[in-house]
């Protein structure tokens, strides 16, 4: 058996899901002595709205625990990852595996492990790439479904099974047909059909309890169905076969996945709701006949129904479509399983099935003991053992583990610096920057104003005296030789070889503006006292809206202070129209991303402080 190990499972479905294999099997390994983290579905296809509340259930998750971990019992956590939900995307991929493996890896090393057994129900990209990130002792691929045929976008899962399949010291499978699909990629693949808690469902067959009472309200004979509502139920042959036997009710337990509306219109088709796993077996002991509906096609071809099994435990006949799980079923125990095609046959096999509900009881309930968990699971952790003590066995010489240890270690250097050089590029050779950076440039027409208000020393831009003042004076000069307003007022407490305020109006003299409509400030060091200052000046002259010039990008910081600061006073945004500083093609220089980087840190401290 499998003890005293750390198992990193990456399923397809989440902890809170309906309860299948996936916990079960973990469940045990837990109560086995093992360290489990259950890992929930990171995706193998891109969303849809339909996914909006598991969405909403995974955020609710990560907050019951600590940074997406919990743990749900002893020796068992769950890990709930928030990642970029496009699968096959390079980017999303990269991403996916830096956020995911950095997470398990910090657990890891909390809880002072290395080398786990990576257990993977889940054959995605992503998970191979995790396989190399955490370095396993053993990587165990249980094969669940056909995951190419469950949904055009899961399709391209498909070369991510196949490396999966040769790369995974050991190889499950849940039906037959799945294993001669793996066997095309490697010799030895173990088959584990669908299995159940079978002590569980052989108690509630022999307890005295009654039927629950919504179902023990419905008129007999029962035919039943538990499990989800999803597309493969063939809900039109359901239907048919209602109507072809008037005398039976059909009562279906479980959630629903998809439109039920064919069920629905049906008057003796009841729709009584998912229930709790610990339920299922009181349900069940209240049908006369279980089924399994399932619509044929690619996909249900490798699909191996527990629910099958859950009938049979309870002593039920059962009636299927024709799987080919369930014909190998019959196969190998003389047709006790009624298989029957279209609504006519699956009418008469449902009619033969509950005439004969209290015969072949025993058989029923061998062949599911059979395929209880405890005995599948004795197998499969001696095997996962067997296969953990060989590789330990052939451990390697000093100089190889070296070498790998250097493999790794430029495998990683090499992903780091492509992640780099993917984050330089994105960063400073395409309009990322311009894009982010649009909203702190507010640009309104210029109006009639009492005063120009100009910023200068480098606010905005480099923070230092020099920086674009010429291009404001200019913009300034021109919107006082417009028309626009009668008065100057240049605010800078920046000194380069003379103070920059001086300089600035100097130079609108000479630019023909009269030295009598020209204010000056010159103790502001920041883009508050710029304001404060300004304004005082600005109050002074009675004005009551301003043109205020200053760096484009500046522009959204300054407004938004002076709407605080003075709002007695109207402010017109009217920066500089070409500026020098950020002038750029596609992409943008270290100090433009910086600058940019500043005014957005600059508002969430001004905002914090009360500023603006």
């Amino acid at each position: 058996m499998l003890r005293g190990e750390t198992i990193l499972c990456f399923s397809t479905i989440d902890w809170d899901f309906i309860w299948q294999g996936h916990q079960q099997t973990m469940s045990m390994l837990a109560e086995q002595g093992n360290r489990v983290l259950f890992i929930d579905n990171t995706g193998a296809r891109r969303p849809t709205f339909s996914d909006l509340p598991r969405l909403w259930q995974r955020l609710r998750n990560r907050r019951r625990g600590t940074q997406g971990f919990r743990q749900e019992r002893e020796n068992l956590f769950v890990y709930s990852p928030l990642v970029v939900p496009f699968p096959y995307s390079r980017i999303a991929r990269w991403i996916n595996r830096f956020i995911v493996a950095r997470a398990i890896r910090r657990w890891m090393s909390v809880m002072g492990i290395s080398h786990p057994v990576l257990w993977a129900y889940l054959p995605t990209p992503l998970v191979l790439d995790l396989v190399k990130a955490v370095d396993p002792a053993l990587v165990i691929y249980y094969c669940l479904a056909d995951f190419a045929a469950s949904s055009a976008g899961a399709r391209n899962i498909r070369r991510a099974e196949h490396r999966l399949f040769r790369e995974a010291d050991l190889v499950f499978a849940q039906s037959h047909q799945l294993a001669e699909r793996a066997r095309r990629f490697r010799e030895q693949v173990e088959v584990f059909p669908s299995a159940i808690n079978f002590e569980r469902f052989d108690k509630a067959r022999t307890s005295p309890e009654s039927v629950p009472s919504d179902l023990a309200a419905l008129p007999r004979p029962v035919v039943g169905y538990v499990g989800g509502l999803h597309r493969w139920v063939d809900q039109q042959l359901v239907a048919d076969a209602a109507r072809r036997l008037p005398d039976a009710t059909f009562a279906f337990i479980g959630p629903r996945q998809c439109d039920v509306s064919i069920l629905e219109r049906e008057p003796r088709v009841h729709l009584l709701g998912e229930r709790s796993h610990d339920e299922l077996p009181a349900y069940i002991r209240g049908f006369d006949v279980g089924i399994v509906p399932y619509a044929l096609s690619e996909y249900t071809s490798t699909v191996s129904p527990t629910k099958l099994y859950e009938y049979l435990a309870m002593g039920i006949p059962a009636v299927s479509t024709g799987l080919p799980d369930v014909r190998s079923l019959n196969d190998a125990h003389g047709g006790l399983v009624g298989v029957a095609d279209g609504p006519d046959a699956f009418a008469t096999a449902l009619q033969d099935a509950i005439a004969g509900r209290d015969v072949d009881i025993e058989k029923r309930v061998a062949v599911a003991r059979a395929n209880g968990w405890d005995i599948q699971f004795e197998r499969m952790s001696a095997l996962a053992s067997g296969a953990l003590a060989a590789k330990r066995a052939r451990h390697e010489s000093w100089d190889a583990t070296l070498r790998r240890m250097y493999r790794v270690a430029r495998h990683r250097l090499l992903w780091t610096g492509m992640g780099v050089a993917a984050g330089y590029l994105l960063l400073f050779y395409t309009p990322l920057l311009w894009i982010l950076a649009e909203p702190l440039r507010p640009t309104d027409v210029p109006t009639r104003a009492d005063a120009i208000v100009v910023f200068a020393g480098g606010a905005g831009e480099s923070a230092q005296a020099g920086g674009g003042y010429q291009e404001r004076v200019k913009q300034a000069v021109d919107l006082y030789q417009a028309g626009y307003a009668p008065r100057m007022i240049f605010s800078s407490g920046f000194v380069y070889a003379f103070k920059e305020a001086e300089i600035m109006r100097g130079l609108a003299i000479d630019l023909g503006v009269p030295a009598d409509d020209i204010d000056i400030e010159e103790k502001a060091a920041s883009t508050y006292q710029n304001v404060l200052f300004s304004r005082d000046i600005a109050r002074q002259h009675g004005a009551r809206r301003v043109l205020l010039v200053s760096s484009p990008y500046h522009m959204r910081r300054a407004v938004l202070t002076w709407r605080k600061q003075a709002p007695d006073i109207e402010v017109v945004s009217t920066p500089v129209l070409t500026s020098q500083y950020y002038a750029h093609g596609s992409g943008a220089t270290p100090q433009q991303f910086r600058a940019v980087a500043w005014e957005y840190a600059a508002i969430a401290l001004y905002r914090g402080r009360g500023w603006l």
